[in-house]
């Protein structure tokens, strides 16, 4: 029943905070709190309690004519997502407890609605139920991101979720089809059946899903709609939308992508990885220009989403194992980067580099935090982000020495622009803006402390995520090379 519990405690939350329309602020951020905070634990306990050899599950008939169930699983793969959605989503909460939100019951209900989504969409082990809170995660974000927004938001969110929408439609034409083919809608044996396709059938399957996988990390070409949207959004979507929903579209690289279509892969996969490549170095120079500091980071993210999925796209130990990894560290920077983003713009009211300066001579906690997640984000040996950036790297390489070599010019690039941010923002002299600028305290702290811990935890122990998924990660590679 734990993969089912963690579905339904956010759910049930979601509701209960829905129904308490009218009540005080201050209730809804408890209910909210409590709620992520006891998901986190049964995260936690689903990971300390984790073996090599465990695949927990549930499994209901759904639609039993029609052979779709209500199955999830937690393998390790799976485990990975699942512990950092329960991680991230409290620290997202706990983020708005100083500031006021209209609305505020919907507001936390439909964070708590996209954790759930989340958890579904990282343990389902039936197809269809993965289209279906895979497309249902994107709907609390959206209001969130189209309600709460700057006053272009409704506008750009819209373009956000056309954008998905219409990858959405390629993964459920190839959804159909594998349904068609093999009469079931188990992920698992849908691996199997996809090995008797036609090469022109898997070479179509492999476009379908890097369409709508791509849509959603995002990867260039289409990656138009992140940058606004993720400056536009209220600071909590957009630390869903980095932190989480851009994972969705790796994970599904990874459990969909990958084994449904080797041949797909095989044929098609050196283009994929080639527009990847050419994202992430595109994403780093624009990020380097970038004086805005919340679109500087939204350009990072898109720069380490391209990495990401050229490392899955190698077909590689390496690469598979490094993009798990990664996912989890680039989740847990962007969160705490983009907080740092929000707690610099409520205090000076601007998000210019030009602007700012001089921070760090009144705020030595929050230059600390700031550094530590900055570094596990340039991927300093010892920080969350070296080795999964290590193994991504060399899974690329691994494939084509050239591509690794290309993709490699990220860690100067991305070193220029992080520090370039740092620099700007928090040395120099003050100014007018930076002169009157607190430090970190309360909520902030109890936020920016865990992430900081997790980055240099995360750098010092690898070993401990990559030996819960290698096991599962070393099934997949079997189908795709047999």
């Amino acid at each position: 029943m734990l993969a089912l519990i963690l579905i339904l405690i956010p759910l049930i939350g979601s509701l209960l905070l829905f129904s308490l329309r009218g009540s005080n602020a201050g209730v809804s951020k408890n209910v909210a709190l409590i709620t992520a905070l006891v998901e986190f634990v049964i995260a936690a306990y689903a990971f300390l309690s984790f073996d090599s050899q465990t695949i927990v599950e549930v499994k209901y008939a759904w639609m039993k004519d029609l052979k779709i169930n209500f199955h999830l699983g937690i393998d390790g793969i799976s485990l990975l997502m699942v512990t950092l959605t329960g991680f991230l989503v409290p620290l997202i909460v706990l983020s708005t407890f100083k500031y006021s939100y209209k609305k505020h019951e919907s507001f936390y209900s439909l964070i708590l609605l996209a954790q759930a989504a989340l958890m579904g969409v990282f343990m389902a082990k039936d197809i269809f139920l993965f289209y279906f809170f895979y497309e249902v995660a994107l709907i609390p974000v959206y209001f969130l991101a189209a309600l709460w927004g700057g006053a272009n938001a409704p506008r750009i969110t819209f373009k956000m979720f056309v954008y998905t929408m219409f990858g959405s439609l390629f993964m459920l034409v190839a959804i159909v089809y594998l349904y068609i083919k093999a009469s079931s809608a188990n992920i698992q044996e849908l691996y199997t059946a996809a090995k008797f396709l036609t090469p022109t059938s898997q070479n179509l399957l492999f476009w379908a899903f890097f369409v709508a996988f791509a849509i959603k990390m995002p990867v260039l070409p289409f990656h138009t709609w992140q940058p606004d949207t993720y400056s536009e959004s209220p600071t909590p979507a957009t630390m869903l939308l980095s932190g989480l929903l851009s994972k969705m579209g790796v994970y599904g690289l990874i459990r969909i992508l990958l084994p449904l279509a080797p041949v797909g892969l095989a044929n098609y996969g050196f283009i994929a990885m080639v527009l990847s490549i050419i994202g992430l170095i595109y994403g780093s120079v624009i990020a380097i220009q970038q004086n805005n500091i919340k679109r500087l980071i939204a350009y990072s993210s898109f720069a380490h989403m391209g990495l990401m999925a050229a490392g899955v796209l190698s077909g590689t130990l390496s690469g598979i194992q490094g993009a798990l990894l990664q996912m989890v560290a680039h989740g847990i920077n962007a969160v705490g980067l983009f907080f740092i983003v929000k707690i610099i713009y409520d205090r000076t009211k601007t998000r210019d580099l030009h602007s700012l300066g001089g921070i760090t001579q009144k705020t030595p906690a929050l230059s600390i935090y700031f550094m530590i997640i900055m570094l596990g984000s340039v991927a300093l040996p010892l920080t969350n982000g070296f080795v999964g950036e290590f193994l991504l790297l060399k899974g690329v390489f691994d494939k084509n020495m050239w591509l690794g070599g290309i993709a490699g010019l990220t860690i100067i690039l991305g070193a220029v622009y992080m520090l370039r941010l740092m620099q700007r923002s928090m040395f120099g002299e003050t100014n007018a803006v930076t002169t009157k600028f607190s430090d970190v305290k309360g909520t902030e702290i109890a936020v920016l402390l865990p992430i900081a811990a997790v980055v240099l935890l995360m750098g010092i122990f690898p070993n401990v995520f990559l030996k819960i998924t290698e096991p599962a990660v070393n099934s997949l590679l079997q189908l795709i090379h047999p």
